[in-house]
């Protein structure tokens, strides 16, 4: 699959009560949460390759949250591709709220065959396996 750098895709949602550092249990204010952000993120990317019909599975991310986001406000996370090697897609990803940036960084994906990736993933199950 011949997939184009610079494609983007953009999520967007509003920060309520639980996506919240608090709710998620990645700290004790009641302020967009670094998981909700990262999540949004990986959606972005997510969405870019929705025209191609591309499976992919998220493998590695490197983000930094930049900046708080309060309660009642959106936020917006877009996602470009810049590098493909084979099946290995990076992103590069930003977050905004509706004042400033609050994230960014690179986020990796690998594209995927569902049926053989979850064939894989549901092997994990079969009796008499080493685990």
């Amino acid at each position: 699959m011949d997939l184009p750098l610079g494609i983007k895709g953009e999520r967007r949602t509003e920060v309520s009560a639980g996506n919240t550092a608090k709710a998620m249990g990645s700290g004790l204010l009641e302020v967009f949460a670094t998981p909700a952000m990262i999540a949004l993120m990986e959606g972005a990317a997510v969405q870019a390759l929705e025209p191609y019909q591309a499976s992919s599975v998220g493998t590695a991310l490197e983000v930094r949250h930049l900046a708080a986001t309060p309660l009642g406000m959106r936020v917006r996370a877009v996602a470009q591709l810049i590098e493909v090697e084979r099946r290995r897609l990076v992103f590069s990803v930003e977050a905004f709220d509706e004042v400033e940036k609050i994230g960014e960084g690179r986020h990796e994906r690998f594209l995927i065959q569902d049926e053989a990736f979850l064939k894989k993933v549901y092997a994990k199950n079969a009796p008499g396996e080493r685990r």
